[in-house]
């Protein structure tokens, strides 16, 4: 998949406004990209460049097989430079030596292009002297900078830079993503319902909590499915060891949720009778309002074992 496709896809308000922006000559000479990992922030910059020096431009997108897209590619055009953190950060002689190459003129044209990945892992003097360079920028530059953290940004560098936010992907995508980057399918079908990012996705799923939490929630899942009275047992057994803190008892909602909506979805796209869509959709319901209860300060304890009996005995439950 080519950088454009990524960014139409991916990113299509912002692959109209950047089109525009080279259809008009409107183009900023920095631009601060800030979104989740896996939002298409690097294809966005490759693309750019590529774009800059195409030779043979289609329908205002870079070819991809000129000399100059091909060498962009392998990292070997000599004014395209790519910064990346030196181990934990960028280091202020990176910089310099970007800005020592970037005082020479252009080898091939008056026009370099840099893109510094991670620019939240500047250290404070590299980020001082890159503001420098961006107030008085040397020939013909577009700077292009990458952060998963604007907050980590230097201020006075996010006002030299015009910024774009990147959407966090949706549902589809973020599996898919998600897949790509060696989770398994069920767990990033669970993720998707969890988070819409993919940092945070990728957070959780290497939790050692987290996953033990999921086959905890996944058990007690099964027993309501079930109707089993197990459900109630097991909150008192082997639920209130494994979710102590607000966080957690929080987290065992979503996952909840998160079983009980796939089970819904998958009874809609399987045609199931009506009677038993009807179900899913009236618990999804009570595990939202056990949910209110339980940030309404009632026992987390008390209000799983409610919910229990609420969802296999409803006709017992005397009032709300």
């Amino acid at each position: 998949m080519t950088e454009a496709q990524v960014l139409s896809e991916q990113q299509p308000l912002l692959y109209q406004q950047l089109q525009k922006s080279f259809e008009h000559g409107r183009l900023a000479h920095a631009y601060l990209f800030e979104g989740d990992t896996g939002t298409g922030k690097k294809e966005v910059g490759l693309w750019m460049a590529k774009h800059v020096f195409c030779t043979n431009l289609i329908e205002n997108n870079p070819c991809n097989q000129c000399n100059n897209c091909t060498r962009i590619n392998e990292n070997e055009h000599p004014d395209v430079l790519r910064i990346a953190p030196d181990g934990q950060t960028i280091k202020v002689d990176q910089i310099r030596e970007l800005k020592a190459e970037f005082s020479k003129s252009g080898v091939e044209t008056a026009q370099k292009v840099f893109l510094i990945e991670q620019a939240d892992k500047m250290s404070v003097g590299a980020a001082n002297s890159l503001l420098k360079f961006l107030e008085e920028p040397e020939g013909k530059v577009l700077a292009i900078l990458e952060t998963t953290s604007l907050a980590k940004i230097l201020p006075t560098i996010q006002s030299r830079c015009q910024v774009l936010h990147f959407q966090p992907l949706n549902k589809e995508k973020l599996v898919n993503t998600l897949e790509t980057s060696g989770i398994n399918k069920n767990t990033a079908l669970l993720l998707a319902e969890l988070t819409n990012s993919f940092d945070k996705a990728v957070e959780i799923s290497q939790d050692q909590w987290f996953n033990e939490a999921r086959e905890i929630i996944q058990q007690w899942f099964e027993y309501l499915k079930k109707d089993d009275s197990q459900a109630f047992i097991y909150v008192q057994k082997k639920m209130i060891k494994a979710f102590k803190e607000k966080e957690q008892q929080a987290l065992s909602f979503d996952l909840l949720l998160a079983y009980y909506r796939k089970e819904f979805t998958d009874s809609v796209s399987n045609e199931q009778i009506k009677r038993v869509i009807e179900q899913q959709a009236q618990r999804i319901e009570l595990i939202l309002k056990a949910r209110q209860k339980w940030e309404a300060n009632v026992s987390w304890q008390s209000v799983c074992e409610q919910l229990v009996i609420r969802m296999i005995h409803p006709k017992t439950v005397i009032g709300g």
